[in-house]
């Protein structure tokens, strides 16, 4: 008999895509929900779930779980894919009393191929090591390399990685802004940062506001990075940029990292490529 699982946010395209993936594992039952949440429809969907994954905006978590919970069986795993755990992780446990294991797909829902696709495990205060290991079996099936931290780690790791390259490309777009003088003086390499950078900021933008705001640790990253500018205003930018060429220094990890960014701006640019022809 297979096991049930729940996407909730079905028709998003997260949602969407892990249904796809996630059904093509013969021993999973994969049932889709989304709103309006009508109580015979989500009481029918939930009915035996092993697994509610939520696929939804953080903002959600607590009215969705709220509405899924009389429905849901008393041990089902309650999970999340959103970027940010602490909080969400919070939510999930003051309103679940089953195990909860949160869940963050470091990739998008069109994946550049061959990408190693990895995903953080985060296993909640009553998630046993069954329910932890039943979520990655999930994810493993469709080759996806799973990897398990602690809510504040995802947490701090993230504001660095995610929320600080949406927050100095934002400011550094601000400070460059409404300056026709700036037009010729456009170089190739600015329209490469411009063009990798509009889907986060105009399209993104609202998302990943809140995913800054709501990371506990934003501001302490913000406060490292101005106190890097200040070596730059104080004229110490060759100790700058001793550190930045950390990434591009020998190792293995480093080097599968450089592969995987230039299979991501390969399908960049041939998406963009496919834009600009429509």
């Amino acid at each position: 008999m297979s096991d049930r699982i729940v996407i909730v946010g079905c028709r998003g395209r997260m949602g969407a895509m892990l249904t796809e993936r996630f059904g093509s594992n013969p021993d999973i039952t994969v049932l889709g929900l989304d709103i309006p949440f009508e109580e015979e429809t989500v009481k029918n969907t939930c009915r035996g779930a092993r697994l509610v994954l939520l696929c939804i905006p953080a903002t959600a978590i607590a009215d969705t779980v709220t509405t899924l919970r009389p429905f849901m069986e008393p041990d089902a795993i309650l999970a999340d894919i959103t970027s940010v755990k602490e909080l969400p992780m919070q939510h999930m446990e003051s309103l679940w009393s089953g195990p909860v294991v949160g869940t963050h797909p470091l990739f998008g829902p069109v994946p550049a191929r061959d990408l190693e696709l990895r995903v953080t495990i985060v296993p909640g205060k009553n998630a046993s090591e069954e329910d932890t290991r039943f979520v990655e079996s999930l994810f493993r099936h469709f080759g996806c390399v799973t990897f398990r931290a602690t809510a504040e780690e995802h947490d701090i790791a993230e504001a660095k990685i995610q929320g600080m390259n949406f927050i100095t490309s934002a400011v550094y777009f601000a400070m460059t802004a409404e300056d026709p003088a700036l037009l010729p003086y456009i170089t190739p390499s600015f329209l490469r940062r411009m063009n990798s950078t509009e889907k986060q900021l105009m399209e993104d933008g609202a998302l990943f506001t809140w995913l800054f705001e709501a990371n506990p640790h934003s501001q302490a990253m913000t406060r490292q990075y101005r106190n890097l500018l200040s070596l730059a205003a104080a004229g110490d930018v060759d100790l700058i940029l001793h550190k930045a060429r950390w990434w591009w220094k020998e190792g293995e990890e480093k080097k599968k990292i450089h592969e995987e960014a230039r299979k991501v701006a390969l399908q960049s640019a041939r998406m963009g490529l496919k834009k600009g022809q429509k």
